[in-house]
């Protein structure tokens, strides 16, 4: 259920600015988005689990926080990251 260490430490040389750099906005917005991906798939085969669909909703509501905040901050980075992790239609 959890992210293993090679998955994440793929995403974080992908998406930040060197290997060991996870506090980047855009690094833990593709964490988060691994993590969302991994626990939908578990709640498609565990409908009762209710503090996983809690977990959940918690992480998408970070995300959409992160999201924005990059969105303030820049908005180019933020289009980049909505395109590269397929998040959301961009207009």
């Amino acid at each position: 259920m959890a992210i293993n260490l090679k998955n994440k430490a793929e995403i974080v040389k992908k998406f930040g600015k060197n290997e060991q750099d996870t506090g980047n906005v855009e690094t833990q917005i593709a964490l988060l988005t691994e993590k969302i991906t991994e626990l939908t798939e578990h709640l498609k085969n565990n409908q009762k689990d209710f503090q996983g669909r809690r977990g959940l909703l918690m992480m998408v509501g970070k995300r959409k926080r992160l999201l924005s905040y990059l969105k303030d901050r820049n908005l180019d980075d933020y289009r980049k990251i909505i395109k590269k992790l397929n998040i959301r239609e961009t207009k």
